[in-house]
């Protein structure tokens, strides 16, 4: 009798995870971390013209630049402002970050 409840038990909470979504985490499982916020306004403004993360790696800063210059490139019919604001943002997430001890 018991161990017939507790498989109902069992498929009971099996179904109601499939109900709800398999891979969300359950009701009161801690949040991630939140990716590292910018330094500075200017960065922050790099990486939302750029579309990647905050804290993101150069090889991820150097893709999203690749994709986005190929649509606003003025030789593809796009603007030269657009240009220069993406070739910026690259610019300004690339540039060695100077020590800040120094």
């Amino acid at each position: 009798m018991i161990f017939k409840f507790l498989i109902g038990l069992l498929l009971a909470w099996l179904g109601w995870r499939l109900w709800h979504g398999w891979g969300r985490p359950l009701p009161g499982t801690p949040k991630p971390a939140p990716a590292p916020a910018a330094r500075d306004p200017e960065e922050a403004a790099a990486y939302a013209i750029l579309g990647v993360a905050p804290g993101a790696d150069a090889d991820a800063i150097r893709a999203a630049h690749r994709r986005l210059i190929t649509s606003v490139h003025p030789d593809r019919g796009g603007s030269p402002e657009l240009t220069r604001q993406v070739n910026a943002a690259r610019d300004t997430l690339l540039k060695p970050k100077s020590d800040p001890k120094n």
